[in-house]
């Protein structure tokens, strides 16, 4: 029973979910689009939308946080450049997922992820 549980656990321990939602947050801000499964797309929103929100916000206090989080120091000053004009109105929903075929090998569900 995973009742009120709202962590996507991703069939991973907790260190190796922290990495790979890290590594997917920041290669999704570099390239503003990624293909990954389904279920890791709906987990690297919530963490791709916290560190819009961040930049956002624009103050000394976020820049940290983020820079804690995202794994390029440059990407987190750029990103700190673009986003409040970029989405400066927008009071969420940066991210779409777009589902695809299935993987191949193992037919898990594909889909792309990109920032809005």
């Amino acid at each position: 029973m995973r009742h009120r549980c709202r962590v996507h656990m991703l069939g991973k321990p907790a260190d190796q979910r922290k990495a790979l939602l890290r590594a997917l947050t920041t290669e999704l801000i570099r390239h503003g689009r990624i293909t990954t499964t389904k279920a890791r797309a709906r987990a690297v929103r919530s963490e791709a939308d916290r560190m819009i929100t961040l930049a956002k916000e624009g103050t000394l206090a976020a820049r940290r946080q983020a820079l804690g989080y995202i794994y390029d120091k440059q990407l987190v000053h750029a990103l700190f450049e673009n986003a409040p004009e970029r989405y400066g109105s927008r009071q969420g929903g940066y991210t779409r997922i777009i589902r695809t075929v299935p993987r191949r090998g193992d037919s898990a569900e594909m889909s792309i992820i990109e920032l809005t």
